[in-house]
C-alpha cells in the first residue's frame, strides 16, 4: 500500500479503507475523490443511487438540484427518500441522507429548477455534471451549459426494463479524435409524444439503482483516472435478458453547439 498523505486523518483512513488498500485507488485516489466537486441533476430514481454511493465513496463537495417534493409513487424506487419525507423536497431531503451517511462530505442543495437563467452559473463550480434528469428539454440544456463550460458530463436514462449510459466531454477530443456532445447523440427535443414518464409506462424500481449504481461507478472512475471510460460511448443495459452492450457515438461535424 502507498503512503498515506498527512492530510488523510484517522478517521477517513479508516472509513475509506476499502478503498485506499485497492492498488488502482490508493491514498492518492481517495485525495482526487476528497477533492472533487460533482453537481447531481435530480434526486429520482437515477440520483438516489448516484447520490447515496457518490457521498458514501467520499467525493468532497456534491451539489444536488431537484424542485421536485417525495411523492408517494417514487418510493418504489428513489431509495434516498422514505415513506416520512412525503412532501418535502427532494434536494433537501436527498442531503439530509448523504450527510447521515457521510458528514465529511459538503452538499450543496439547490432546490429550483434547472433553467436557461440559472444553468450557467450553478454548474459553473463543478468539476463533472451528472444527470439523472427525466426529460430532453433538461438534458439539452444540462449539455449545451456543460459543453459551453467545458465539463464533462455523464448522463443516463431509464425505461421501462432497461436504461443508457453516456459520457460526453468533447472538449477532450483533438482534430483527429472528436468527441462528441449529447446533441451529436440526440440533436433536438423529440417533444412530448416521445417522452412517455415513468407514470405513463412505468419502471422497474431495481433498473433505476443499478443504472445510479453505474454512474455513479463512472463518476468515480472519471475522477481518479482509472480503468476505461464511457467518452464518446453509450451502454445499453437490458434487465429483461440481464444483457449489455457499448456501442461508439460518433461526433457530429455539422452540431451546432460542439462544432461551431
Amino acid at each position: 500500500m502507498t503512503k498515506v498523505h498527512k492530510d488523510i486523518t484517522d478517521k477517513q483512513l479508516e472509513r475509506y479503507a476499502r478503498h485506499i488498500i485497492m492498488d488502482e485507488v490508493g491514498d492518492l485516489g481517495q485525495q482526487k475523490l476528497l477533492a472533487a466537486k460533482v453537481l447531481v441533476i435530480g434526486a429520482g430514481g437515477l440520483g438516489s443511487a448516484m447520490l447515496t454511493y457518490l457521498a458514501a465513496a467520499g467525493v468532497g463537495t456534491i451539489g444536488v438540484i431537484d424542485n421536485d417534493v417525495v411523492d408517494l409513487s417514487n418510493l418504489q424506487r428513489q431509495i434516498i427518500h422514505t415513506t416520512d419525507d412525503i412532501g418535502k423536497n427532494k434536494a433537501q431531503n436527498a442531503a439530509k441522507r448523504m450527510l447521515a451517511i457521510n458528514p465529511d462530505i459538503t452538499v450543496n442543495i439547490y432546490s429550483e429548477r434547472l433553467n436557461a437563467d440559472n444553468a450557467a452559473t450553478i454548474i459553473a463550480p463543478y468539476d463533472i455534471v451528472a444527470d439523472g434528469c427525466d426529460n430532453f428539454a433538461t438534458r439539452l440544456l444540462v449539455s449545451d451549459t456543460a459543453v459551453t463550460l467545458k465539463k464533462t458530463l455523464v448522463s443516463a436514462a431509464l425505461g421501462r426494463f432497461d436504461g443508457q449510459l453516456a459520457t460526453f466531454a468533447p472538449h477532450l477530443g483533438t482534430a483527429d479524435n472528436p468527441l462528441p456532445c449529447y446533441r451529436c447523440f440526440m440533436p433536438a427535443d423529440p417533444g412530448p409524444n416521445a417522452q412517455r414518464s415513468c407514470s405513463d409506462v412505468g419502471v422497474l424500481g431495481p433498473v433505476a439503482g443499478i443504472i445510479g449504481t453505474m454512474q455513479a461507478t463512472e463518476v468515480v472512475k472519471l475522477i481518479m483516472g482509472i480503468g476505461g471510460s464511457l467518452v464518446g460511448k453509450i451502454l445499453i443495459f437490458d434487465a429483461l435478458d440481464m444483457r449489455s452492450r457499448v456501442i461508439a457515438l460518433p461526433a457530429d461535424p455539422a452540431c451546432p453547439i460542439c462544432r461551431h
